[in-house]
């Protein structure tokens, strides 16, 4: 595809766990980005995944193009009128230029070729138009949870995360972003769930993937007995939040 990078899929394998167990974004936080732009015809949801991102901005906007490299992932997505998928990657988008109003990246752009991603947001966005980009890292529970899940992310899956997966550790502030940069509000997502449904989500990160490839071993389930003890009763439902951290702004 031209000068585009290969694509490197992390995800494919794990494409109904992310439809299962992963978090929500919180409305309010499309409500905010469509009052960022002038006009609301068209969003460009890119690394779209499942789509969370893509339907939360069905609220707001005529249309969305959601776009992923993965196939996989675009077979399972929350379906909606005014989404139209299709799989592309973020450097060659297939967009007409200057058609689309905001540009989301949600949990994916730590991934992407950015230089060339970059250069793409701007030939596709209107004048006025919008980037954002966020990301979430450890989320909060309790910290004998937090302190099992640590364990599992430094030191048994320490060696098996992407290069790129830094950038999230760092919660995007080291992330190269020229454009003229915006303040974001705090938001967060929040979940109730079981151990069981916490363990999903723990699946669903890329270095379980990896590790269970190397390993033909659930690094998840070796796991499991710490974080039921951490848990509590079988079956309690705890609370649990992930805060977004953002990059927003307009070309220059």
């Amino acid at each position: 595809m031209g000068d585009s990078p290969a694509f490197r899929d992390h995800f494919s394998s794990l494409a109904k766990g992310y439809s299962a167990f992963r978090p929500h974004y919180p409305a309010g936080l499309f409500a905010w980005l469509a009052s960022l732009v002038e006009t609301t015809d068209c969003a460009w949801d890119c690394g779209t995944g499942n789509g969370q991102a893509a339907l939360g901005l069905a609220g707001h906007f005529h249309r969305i193009v959601a776009t992923d490299a993965s196939a996989d992932q675009i077979r399972g997505v929350f379906s909606h009128p005014r989404i139209t998928y299709s799989v592309a990657t973020a450097e060659q988008s297939g967009l007409a230029s200057h058609s689309v109003d905001l540009v989301t990246v949600a949990q994916a752009v730590h991934w992407f070729h950015l230089d060339r991603f970059y250069r793409e947001v701007r030939r596709v966005l209107k004048p006025g138009g919008v980037l954002a980009l966020w990301c979430y890292t450890y989320p909060k529970v309790t910290p004998a949870i937090e302190s099992v899940m640590a364990h599992l992310y430094r030191d048994v899956l320490g060696a098996y995360w992407p290069e790129g997966r830094e950038l999230v550790a760092e919660e995007y502030r080291t992330i190269a972003f020229p454009f003229r940069e915006l303040e974001a509000p705090t938001f967060a997502m929040q979940a109730s769930w079981t151990c069981a449904q916490f363990n999903g989500f723990l699946r669903t990160w890329s270095a379980a993937k990896h590790y269970a490839d190397a390993h033909q071993t659930d690094a998840v389930a070796m796991m499991e007995p710490a974080m039921e003890r951490a848990w509590g009763p079988v079956g309690l439902a705890r609370e649990i939040t992930w805060r977004l951290f953002f990059r927003v702004g307009r070309p220059e």
